[in-house]
Parts: structure tokens; C-alpha cells; sequence
């Protein structure tokens, strides 16, 4: 297998044009609470990962934080780097939202807060029964705290994420996770995250982390316990979320995907976020095809997934059916 490699070509005018640095090696992802090895790829400092197993669609690991400026020189790379690649896909980041490419285009939703100060959010940004919630928290005495990364709040987020076997209908991942692991996941880009917690009596029951880009804020991790839903902590932690924002000068907040399409529980999500000030942002998608499978892949749609592909009633019922044997599963397990 190829390792580092720059090839150097000669352009129409007799100059050399400098093709990317190209390093394969493999590396280690967390996929559904397991750290999995895959085939990793560098191209000029930018790391892609691969997923799919019939179709092979690459993108950058950390899309969210980096601009592809050069998609051509990507693509070309990809082509050339010994591993077999079909699809590359990127995003546009905000807040560049027009299309800038001809590329096979589709628009991404992302869920983000935009931030003038936490003021115009409180007043103007969410309704009364959100304002509502974040009172409620605070008389039922929710504590607010910035908090520092350290092995009393890993061990406060373990004890969260094993709360439960289940979560919204599926199995919880990150149920009986080891102790390192957690401390893993959650120590990444601490040179520019926030950490902040929501107590009750001094009890840690939930948390959010931040992570800061060079154009928005990030939500990178958010959990409350299930059994202190009812105090609203969530609500309380992304308000605090958009005073740190503020206070640092983010245009954005942002909290992954706002539209998740046919998948079961989104819609409480969706409201979730909705109630909470968040909006439905859409962002240019782009794919390009690597070798002539990935071409007819992208023709027939089929780079979608199964999921987008079926009948949405479909989806809906087949979710359905996994979530209530998911919980008949767990909740047998727990009462033996």
C-alpha cells in the first residue's frame, strides 16, 4: 500500500504544478460505542474517512471544521492513491450558503442559532414555553456551572451515559462504556471547548461541550439524565450555550442536523431544537464521482441508502418495529 507521495507535473506553460501529499495509514473511530480501525487517507493535512460498505463515499472527519478549497485536487488524489474511493463528498461551511460549485449538488440542513447577543435570543428568539422551562429550572434549583475537563466529569458523564440501556427507543451505545473511552471522546479540541454542567444538588445531570471554529460554535456533546428530564436541564444548558457564544463574538451556534428526514424520534428532536431558537439552515452538499461505479451510484441514487431510498411510511413502521423489540430486549434484560 502507498504511503506518502507528491508528484510534481508540468502544466501547458511549462511550469509544475504541485499534486497533494498523500498519506495512508489507518486510524481509530468511534462506531456505536466500539473504537473501530479504518483505513484512514491525509491529503494536504485533511483527513477523509470512508463509509459504506457496497459504495465507498469519502469525506473529511471533520468536515464541520474545515473548507475544502480545492475539490479538484482532492478528487484527483483520491483517484490516484492505490485505494479503491467512488464518492467524495463536502460541504459548503456557513455561512457560505450559495452554491459555489458545478458539481452534483443536494442541500444539507443543519440546525444553528444565529447570534446578535443572548438578550435578542431570550426575548426574541424562543417562545414563551421555552422561557418558560429555563424558570422553571432555576426554581426547581438547576445550578449552571462552566466546568474544567477533568476525571470527576468524565466519571459524572459515565454515570449519565449508564443511566439507561435504551435511549429514545434504541440501544444506548454508551451504556457501560469503559471509563477510558468516555475520557476519549470527550477530550477532543479541549485546546478550544467549553464545558458546562447542570447540577442538582450537586448531583452532575447533564452536560454540554462546545467546540469554536472559525466561523461558529459548535455543539459537540449534550445529555441529561433521563430521570431529571422533567427539570428542564437541557433547556438551561443551551442558554447558558448562547451566553458563552455571545459573550465570545460567534455569529453561529450550531447543533448538527435539523432535519433528520424518516428517521423516528426526529420529530421530538426537530421541536427540540425548534423551541430552542434553532433554524433550519441549508447548505450546499457535493458529489463527486471517482471511478465510473460511483457515476452510476450518483445517477441512480443509490449513494442515498437504503432508508432515503424506501417509502417513507415504510421506514417509519420498519423503525418502529425496531424500537419497541428494543425495548422489549433491554427491558427484560433489566428485570432479570
Amino acid at each position: 500500500m502507498p504511503g506518502d507521495s507528491t508528484e510534481s507535473v508540468m502544466n501547458d506553460n511549462g511550469a509544475h504544478n504541485n499534486r497533494p501529499c498523500v498519506k495512508i495509514g489507518t486510524e481509530e473511530i468511534n462506531v456505536k460505542g466500539r473504537m473501530t480501525s479504518f483505513t484512514s487517507v491525509e491529503i494536504d493535512g485533511l483527513k477523509i474517512v470512508t463509509r459504506g460498505k457496497y459504495i465507498r463515499i469519502v469525506e473529511l472527519r471533520e468536515e464541520w471544521d474545515q473548507d475544502v478549497s480545492d475539490p479538484e485536487a482532492i478528487a484527483w488524489a483520491l483517484k490516484t492513491c492505490g485505494i479503491r474511493f467512488d464518492l467524495f463528498t463536502f460541504i459548503q461551511r456557513l455561512p457560505q450558503s450559495r452554491p459555489r460549485y458545478g458539481y452534483h449538488m443536494e442541500w444539507d440542513s443543519i440546525a444553528a442559532i444565529p447570534i446578535s447577543n443572548y438578550e435578542n435570543w431570550l426575548k426574541y428568539q424562543i417562545p414563551d414555553q421555552t422561557r418558560n422551562k429555563i424558570k422553571k429550572a432555576k426554581k426547581a434549583g438547576v445550578e449552571i456551572r462552566e466546568i474544567s475537563f477533568d476525571d470527576q466529569l468524565v466519571q459524572g458523564i459515565s454515570d449519565i451515559y449508564n443511566e439507561s440501556p435504551v435511549r429514545q427507543g434504541t440501544k444506548n451505545t454508551q451504556y457501560n462504556m469503559e471509563l477510558s473511552l468516555v475520557k476519549k471522546l470527550n477530550s477532543t479540541f479541549l485546546e478550544r471547548a467549553d464545558f458546562i454542567g447542570a447540577y442538582f444538588k450537586d448531583e452532575l445531570i447533564g452536560y454540554l461541550k462546545i467546540v469554536y471554529t472559525d466561523k461558529f460554535a459548535r455543539v459537540m456533546g449534550i445529555l441529561a439524565k433521563i430521570k431529571d428530564l422533567e427539570k428542564s436541564p437541557m433547556n438551561l444548558l443551551i442558554a447558558k450555550g448562547v451566553e458563552i457564544c455571545a459573550a465570545k463574538g460567534a455569529p453561529y451556534f450550531v447543533y448538527a442536523k435539523y432535519d433528520y428526514g424518516k428517521n423516528v424520534g426526529s420529530d421530538t428532536l426537530k421541536d427540540f431544537k425548534k423551541n430552542n431558537g434553532f433554524e433550519n439552515i441549508l447548505l450546499p452538499r457535493y458529489y463527486i464521482p471517482l471511478n465510473g461505479y460511483g457515476k452510476l451510484m450518483l445517477a441512480l441514487g443509490f449513494y442515498k441508502g437504503l432508508k432515503n431510498i424506501l417509502p417513507r411510511w415504510l421506514v417509519r413502521a420498519l423503525l418502529q418495529l425496531r424500537e419497541r423489540i428494543t425495548l422489549l430486549v433491554y427491558t427484560k434484560g433489566a428485570d432479570k
